[in-house]
């Protein structure tokens, strides 16, 4: 007969507080209908009530969090025979440069100790041993981590950590060699029988249990149903999610979940990480945001850099191309000219500009003027060469406040749709805008600075709906 125990099992109730008449005795009560269903009750069973779904879902983000913490804690998992000390098996999962022998060595010498009952400060190797059995758990400093080590029947399981172990990932790490001792029982007793390592698929089932994944690189699904857009679109949390996601992969090929948190943490700095994380989740569990094993970003980042470069060449070379053409083409225009046909050059440059700014062509306006400016100077112009430059300048300005008004009419737009992080996004780019305008066009300090006061407290304000 297998026994199971159930962490974390939900139970409702179906009864309003007000409507039953055992309230507030309710752990009696529900011991007694667990009872009912057939389940045996220990004395140490913990109860909590949950009377709002924001409550639960408060529960489910710190759970989320806590494997998201325990996950970034551990750098190397190591599995050796409790008979003799060898690797079984070692994931690493950052680059910690361990020698696992070396490692394994040290376990084994310091287990012999705590099981001999030596209380020595230092081992034979020079390494600190602050270690302590705690139930049937050993911890060890080893350089600069933590191990963390637990005894299952035939393996031995060590965890390296940057600090100490929390008590939900000692209670992990319990359960993970229950069920690896299980699964790999045959692979076990081939390997203490040859020495034979046979446990191809072991990597993927430590993967799984220790919920490595949520560190590996992250994409996108390319296929998303309408019903699914259509519930993250009213999520506001989940919808900024995915257009940050968007916006890192045009970057790299893939993103990590630290870099979905960290931005949006410099976005929204008041903003609960927790529930970032929970929304993020969610989407994997959607399968929205899909992670890659580490050979496969591998992979697809050289792909990547490869299509990156050929287009950032082409890219290049084009943009060379064409300012070469426009600097030799007004050069070789204005080269051999008399004064007056430059002047008419000028003034013909001069209308181009103003149609294309009536048209509100903003770009075309500018470089028509500039190159009129260009033949001002080069003729010493000098009264034509001031009125391009104000032009100039005053078209930079147009367009400063036409990507300025984008910007604030998109925020209010995302404001208004309770799609507060992109909202403040907007505003934050048009504040750096605004500080920009500072230094490379002509404005006035300090309305300018009264309108990024004035953005900031918008900011302010929607920071707190958050």
């Amino acid at each position: 007969m297998v026994y199971f125990e159930l962490n974390h099992i939900a139970f409702e109730c179906g009864l309003n507080k007000e409507e039953c008449s055992r309230y507030p005795d309710c752990e009696l009560c529900i011991k007694e209908k667990l009872k009912e269903m057939g389940f045996e009750i220990h004395s140490n069973i913990q109860i909590q009530m949950l009377d709002s779904e924001e409550k639960r879902e408060r529960m489910y983000q710190n759970l989320i969090w806590e494997k998201f913490l325990n996950i970034l804690n551990i750098k190397h998992i190591i599995l050796m025979s409790k008979e003799s000390g060898t690797s079984i098996l070692d994931y690493p999962i950052t680059g910690a440069g361990l020698d696992v022998d070396l490692l394994t060595g040290f376990v084994q010498a310091n287990i012999s100790f705590s099981e001999n009952e030596i209380d020595d400060d230092e081992d034979s190797s020079g390494y600190e041993l602050s270690g302590f059995e705690e139930e049937h758990y050993y911890e060890f400093d080893y350089k600069d981590f933590n191990i963390l080590l637990q005894n299952g029947d035939s393996i031995r399981a060590c965890l390296v950590l940057e600090k100490g172990a929390s008590k939900s990932l000692k209670t992990q790490l319990s359960e993970f060699i229950d069920q690896f001792e299980f699964k790999y029982r045959r692979n076990l007793k081939e390997f203490h029988k040859t020495g034979h390592q046979t446990f191809n698929t072991a990597k993927d089932f430590i993967i799984k249990k220790f919920n490595i994944e949520l560190v590996f690189p992250q994409i996108l699904s390319h296929t998303i149903p309408p019903n699914v857009t259509e519930k993250i679109n009213q999520n506001y949390v989940q919808k900024a999610i995915m257009k940050i996601a968007n916006e890192l992969l045009l970057e790299k090929p893939f993103f990590f979940i630290n870099n979905i948190i960290h931005k949006v943490k410099k976005i929204v700095k008041n903003i609960d990480l927790k529930k970032v994380l929970y929304e993020i989740y969610q989407l994997i569990e959607m399968n929205i945001i899909l992670p890659m094993k580490l050979e496969d970003a591998t992979s697809k980042i050289e792909s990547f850099k490869q299509e990156r470069g050929v287009s950032s060449e082409k890219k290049m070379l084009i943009t060379r191309l064409s300012s070469k053409t426009k600097s030799d083409d007004i050069e070789s225009q204005i080269k051999d000219m008399e004064d007056e046909e430059a002047r008419e050059l000028m003034e013909k440059f001069d209308k181009k500009g103003k149609s294309a700014e009536q048209a509100l062509i903003y770009q075309d306006a500018l470089s028509a003027y500039e190159k009129a400016q260009h033949i001002a100077k080069k003729f010493s112009f000098q009264e034509a060469e001031g009125k391009f430059s104000f032009k100039v300048l005053d078209l930079k300005k147009k367009i400063v406040d036409m990507e300025l008004n984008y910007y604030e009419e998109a925020g209010k737009k995302a404001e208004k749709e309770n799609n507060y992080i992109t909202s403040i996004n907007y505003y934050k780019k048009a504040i750096e805008l605004l500080e920009q305008s500072l230094h490379s066009v002509q404005v006035n300090p300090e309305a300018t600075r009264k309108k990024i006061d004035k953005i900031n407290k918008k900011i302010s304000k929607i920071q707190e709906k958050l």
